[in-house]
């Protein structure tokens, strides 16, 4: 094969000393390639590597073409505008200078034959399915932060697809993406041309690619197939690790059985011997002798017996550092508990006409608001945070015509953009601030539960990867001094890996409080109980059922 991405010993070093990658050596080639790997691993790390957004501490990156980039924080660029996210605002300026007789060479050069831009970025728009005819203005000007997550991840998809580059890297490009969205993207993916290399937890994506490579322990192991064909094949070899540990340890038992029994046998004979010294029952150069003998005989047949106990238990560890046991986080929910019945949120409808009515959210019930991108969701869900906190909504002109009528206790909030954090401020000052009243040491001791430890607790909040973000976002919204009684949850599975949803799982199961959850995970939503649904369609109210 060959390879179009090829990594050769490369180190990188964040600022604060951390090292995610260390000596890496490993290529990409032609097809798709889907890279896995623990939140935390480097995944992100390489991806900018490769798109050469960081520089290598040392050791080289060699890419053969142009890179196209879909960076996994590109939701927090609320600032930047459609055109941006396209990559085609300097054509734009370029064609706009030209049209008002300002135009130079320079301007010439940028459009080069791109002069029905403007028309085709818009239309792979609509082919992503992304809706921006109700904007002022011209749709390309339009701000990010009026986007949808979905929104805003389709519309960079939009926009790679728009350039073609040679190589294309995605970073969790289906968070956020609703179903019919998903679905068009995973059609796109199985007709992708190039070179292709995707990092995500989305199973069915994965199983969408050509070969799966792993990055654990700074090395990436690739495994041909797509990520069912990954799992079977793992589980086939742990299974046949266990088998090879179960007969280490059944050695190192018996190893340690045979010394002990040795050094019984060794001690009696020496004291049958100092007995018959004692007694003088043979000459004493002969018993000398023997004595000597005795001796070296001993000493061999122990040190026989510690190196053969030595070698087992080294062949114990070779066979442990094949099983998988890694770290995981542990997530533990207030012990808030709301009595059934109790009103705990209502919406009501503003729009006018006989159909308008209300919503009621109760005691400890999980409902799951659902609707396509751009619906609104999350503009509702920040109208009910802004209400339980007093603070004025913000208009937007893109929220549905819903009023909320009344919150009730404290609402604990994370964000789909995980935009919560200060930027600038230490991973535990960002806790400090939503827990003043907490020592550090419990502060450290929660975020330990999180795998944040160690020098990673002062490193920035803006040096995180999107799985450390989430994680540490969790952490602030749980370790708060008050305790939610309503929670709220925007796309909450987005940045965890197979691992950490699932401990996601069991504790919003053991949560007694309310709960809001917007997910496009249909399995997410079954498993913690969100037997009722809001459903949303742009332009109108939630409505109960769908």
């Amino acid at each position: 094969m060959t390879f179009a991405v090829v990594c050769d010993r490369l180190t990188y070093s964040w600022p604060d000393g951390t090292t995610p990658l260390a000596d890496l050596t490993t290529a990409f080639g032609a097809g798709r390639t889907g890279l896995i790997g623990r939140n935390g691993s480097g995944k992100s790390t390489l991806l900018s590597l490769i798109a050469g957004r960081l520089t290598p501490t040392s050791g080289t990156v060699a890419v053969d073409g142009e890179v196209g980039l879909l960076d996994q924080g590109l939701p927090l660029a609320t600032g930047t505008t459609v055109a941006e996210l396209l990559g085609v605002d300097r054509i734009r300026d370029a064609l706009l200078a030209i049209e008002a007789g300002r135009g130079d060479e320079a301007d010439f050069t940028a459009v080069g034959t791109d002069w029905d831009i403007e028309e085709r970025a818009l239309a792979r728009l609509e082919r992503f399915g992304v809706d921006l005819s109700t904007s002022e203005g011209h749709p390309l000007d339009r701000r990010v932060a009026t986007l949808s997550g979905g929104e805003t991840v389709l519309t960079a998809l939009a926009g790679i697809a728009l350039r073609r580059p040679d190589v294309t890297l995605l970073d969790e490009p289906t968070d956020n993406l609703d179903r019919d969205a998903r679905e068009r993207f995973y059609e796109a993916v199985e007709h992708w041309h190039g070179v292709l290399i995707v990092v995500s937890h989305d199973r069915e994506l994965l199983d969408r690619v050509d070969r799966i490579a792993e990055l654990r322990h700074g090395r990436v192991c690739t495994w041909g197939g797509n990520h069912t064909a990954y799992t079977e094949r793992l589980a086939v070899e742990q299974e046949a690790a266990r088998r090879t540990v179960r007969s280490a340890e059944a050695d190192v038992r018996r190893e340690s059985r045979q010394l002990a029994e040795a050094r019984i046998k060794l001690a009696r004979r020496v004291r049958f011997g100092q007995k018959k010294y004692d007694t003088k029952r043979e000459p004493r150069v002969i018993m000398n002798q023997r004595k000597r003998e005795a001796q070296v005989s001993a000493g061999l047949h122990r040190i026989t017996q510690e190196e053969r106990l030595a070698a087992a238990r080294e062949g114990l560890e070779r066979a442990e550092e094949a099983v998988r046991d890694d770290d995981t986080i542990r997530i533990t929910l207030p012990g808030t508990e709301v009595p059934a019945g109790h009103d705990v949120l209502e919406l009501r409808d503003t729009a006018p006409g006989p159909e308008a009515g209300a919503l009621y959210l109760r005691g400890p019930e999980r409902v799951a608001l659902t609707g396509p991108n751009g619906s609104g969701k999350t503009t509702l869900l920040r109208a009910i945070v802004a209400r339980a906190s007093g603070e004025p909504v913000a208009e937007t002109g893109h929220g549905p015509p819903v009023r909320v009528a009344h919150v009730t206790g404290r609402v604990g909030y994370l964000p789909q953009r995980l935009d919560v954090l200060d930027e600038e401020a230490s991973v535990l000052d960002n806790l400090r601030a939503a827990a003043p009243s907490a020592g550090t040491r419990t502060l450290r001791a929660g975020l330990a539960r999180f795998l944040i430890r160690g020098h990673r607790v002062d490193q920035r909040a803006a040096d995180l990867s999107g799985g450390e973000r989430f994680r540490v976002a969790l952490a602030r919204l749980l370790l708060a001094d008050l305790p939610p009684r309503l929670l709220i949850l925007d796309e909450p599975t987005n940045n965890l890996d197979l691992d950490g949803r699932d401990r996601l799982v069991e504790a919003l199961n053991a949560y007694r409080g309310a709960l809001l959850v917007v997910s496009h995970d249909h399995r997410f939503l079954e498993e913690i109980g969100a037997t009722r649904r809001w459903s949303l369609e742009r332009g109108r109210a939630p409505v109960e059922g769908g």
